[in-house]
């Protein structure tokens, strides 16, 4: 008997606040793409290079979290028959939380017993745990903290399928997740289904990461013989050889001492699976049919970092690897989708069971057979091609019920083609209903029904950012009436339109006819961006210190105004003003951080020490940052410089280095000292 039923899944969860009302005009780096192509032969570089974006417009950042774990309530959705039990969450990105193997009672994902989130997606927001979907470009999808949609459909036949949809706004593709568990099936089916509507092929990134539990004896076999590494340094790719690698066996994650990456070459021909398997030879298989042929393991390697960041993003009980499955062969790069194509491909996730003898032996390819025959008779390869198949007949089937629904900006594209002649981008089966139009789609709404943009109060943060050549018209059509040149909200998106354009100097001049309109954090803020880009560090640290007067509450703001502030020589200033902002504003991790920047920079190395040692928490450090590292390296460099009368140069820093050990709260390197 297969069932799937609509629950409730309580757990400590931290606060994740409303988006930032400051738009990314200027995009952080992102850990896992390669920004230096040189070395690399030409077809390589090109492929690499193909569909780069600017950063995650038109996407707002969700970079207003804490760790302040409070029990929550998430909406789950439950799929079960006589060998598994999937739990999805479709809130959190449609994550698949957890699965179980009903009759061992062996939980076979890393589940994760506590939400919070972290600095890692593309808008900010990430968290540890299950299996989430990536789509749109290099790093975690846009949705990975926020609800997709989410309904039943009924089988031909019998049964239901949780089926989650979102329209993707960077490459404007609607996208879908088919989950369903047949009657008697050892295995999890998860079909998924991209859809580019438009006359021009679109660069596209998917990849499927799930977290499964790290033990000493687990092993990741893959029936590949090479790799691409990615070390999370200077080095780029390189093509490296498995499992022995460097006179140790890779395929066993504790014998890596740094986080690490490796992307798997396995031949044409062969079926694509990845399979963690623990000293037992128990372990749960990601086998897909032949479209998603990448597959990955990550890790956080045995170092002191990547413990410290096993434990910083759980209750500090979790540790874990991930096995990944994507399009393109390495997460650096995109693969072409051809204009008006549908992709489709099947995943399969259970319980796999092999001689453990064999599994763990010395000779890699009997270990790779050995795992094969089970596979074989698991989900095989013709197994997953006739699912994928009988799945086609209910593939347009619309949800009979809705369970959650999504953002609005599908229906408001849906609008917007209708209006230019344009077919429907979605399909039957992933409705993007006018229920779901809110309020960051109505300015859009009704510049789309009378070529009029509405205007706000000047103190009320912005949201619902668009991009787009059309959209672009339309706005620059309703400024420039009589009656709306003074329209500083218009202005201020017409900036972000212009800026993701290339058009640096139109967006200056909209955001400058902004705050002459009105006077505006928002315009100003977006103005420091430019002045600091330019170079004009004292010019944006001003225009910082107007906005942060208009808006003192808003927590994005004053951390961009502390870095211009510091960057510009200001800290003695800053740090007065900082001591007079709201407790919340002022006791925040990254502003604590920032105070033991400034107090550095001012030579009061008393008060960075206390601070760097109080155990404050910087809750949204990004994947790879090394601040904290490099302030109590920095501060040691001081103190040793000044006590003892020396210069600051590679013999201190090494000394530093083998001296002064990192205390290890502070310690969050992802590839070593």
């Amino acid at each position: 008997m297969s069932t799937l039923t609509v629950n409730t899944w309580t757990m400590p969860a931290g606060r994740l606040g409303p988006d930032s009302p400051l738009p990314p005009i200027v995009s952080p780096r992102d850990q896992h793409a390669i920004s230096k192509l040189a070395g690399y032969d030409d077809a390589t570089r090109d492929r690499l290079a193909y569909g780069r974006v600017q950063g995650p417009l038109p996407y707002a950042l969700q970079n207003d979290y804490d760790h302040d774990l409070q029990p929550r309530e998430f909406t789950s959705v439950v799929l079960e028959n006589e060998h598994l039990r999937a739990m999805f969450i479709p809130e959190l990105g449609g994550r698949l939380w957890s699965l179980v193997h009903t009759p061992s009672g062996r939980e076979l994902l890393s589940a994760n017993p506590v939400f919070k989130p972290v600095n890692f997606a593309i808008r900010g927001a990430w968290f540890s745990g299950g299996v989430e979907w990536n789509i749109g470009t290099i790093g975690h999808c846009p949705f990975t903290c926020s609800p997709l949609f989410a309904g039943i459909v009924n089988l031909p036949g019998g049964g239901q399928a949780l089926r989650m949809y979102e329209y993707e706004r960077l490459r404007g593709t609607p996208f879908q997740v088919d989950a369903f568990l047949p009657h008697g099936s050892p295995v999890l089916f998860l079909r998924m289904r991209i859809v580019n509507p438009h006359d021009e092929d679109v660069p596209m990134y998917w990849w499927s990461n799930a977290a499964v539990p790290e033990s000493p004896g687990t092993r990741l076999i893959v029936p590949a013989d090479s790799a691409i590494r990615y070390g999370y340094s200077k080095d780029g790719l390189n093509s490296v050889p498995v499992p022995m690698l460097e006179g140790r066996d890779v395929s066993y994650p504790l014998n890596i001492d740094r986080s690490m990456d490796f992307f798997y070459n396995i031949p044409a021909g062969t079926p694509p699976w990845e399979v963690a398997m623990d000293s037992t030879g128990k372990g749960m298989v990601m086998a897909s049919t032949d479209l998603l042929r990448g597959r990955k393991m990550f890790l956080w390697g045995n170092g002191a970092g990547g413990r410290h960041w096993q434990k910083f993003l759980s209750d500090g009980s979790v540790a874990y690897i991930e096995t990944q499955a994507g399009l393109a062969p390495t997460q650096t790069e995109h693969v072409r989708m051809p204009a008006g194509t549908d992709w489709t491909w099947l995943e399969a996730y259970g319980l796999i069971e092999a001689d453990p003898q064999r599994a763990h032996g010395d000779d890699w390819h009997d270990a790779i057979a050995a795992v094969q025959e089970k596979v074989d008779l698991l989900a095989p390869a013709t197994t997953l091609a006739d699912e994928l198949e009988k799945a086609r007949r209910w593939l347009d089937t619309p949800p009979s019920e809705l369970i959650q629904t999504g953002s609005g900006w599908g229906a408001l594209e849906e609008q917007r083609r209708a209006r230019v002649g344009l077919p429907p981008a979605s399909r039957p089966g992933t409705p993007f209903v006018g229920s779901s139009l809110g309020e960051s789609q109505q300015p859009w709404l009704q510049l789309l029904d009378g070529d009029r943009f509405p205007e706000r109060r000047p103190d009320s943060p912005p949201d619902g950012f668009v991009i787009g050549d059309d959209w672009r018209a339309r706005l620059e059509a309703a400024v420039g009436r009589p009656a709306t040149r003074d329209n500083w909200f218009g202005w201020l998106h017409l900036g972000v339109m212009r800026r993701h354009a290339g058009d640096t100097g139109g967006a200056r001049d909209a955001w400058e006819r902004s705050v002459v309109s009105a006077e505006n954090a928002w315009a100003l803020r977006n103005l420091a961006v430019l002045d600091g880009q330019s170079g004009d560090t004292d010019k944006a640290a001003a225009r910082y210190a107007r906005a942060v007067r208009l808006a003192p509450d808003c927590l994005q703001l004053q951390i961009e105004a502390g870095k211009a502030m510091i960057e510009a020589g200001q800290a003695h200033q800053w740090r007065s003003t900082i001591a007079g902002a709201a407790g919340h504003i002022r006791e925040h991790g990254r502003l604590k951080l920032l105070q033991a920047e400034a107090a550095l920079a001012c030579g009061d190395l008393g008060a960075c020490k206390e601070l760097l040692l109080s155990g404050f928490r910087v809750e949204d450090l990004r994947e790879g940052e090394r601040s904290l590292s490099d302030l109590w390296f920095a501060l040691q460099e001081k103190r040793l410089s000044a006590a003892e009368g020396l210069a600051i140069d590679d013999v201190l820093r090494e000394r530093v280095r083998r001296d002064c050990p990192l205390p290890a709260h502070l310690d969050f390197r992802m590839s070593g000292a």
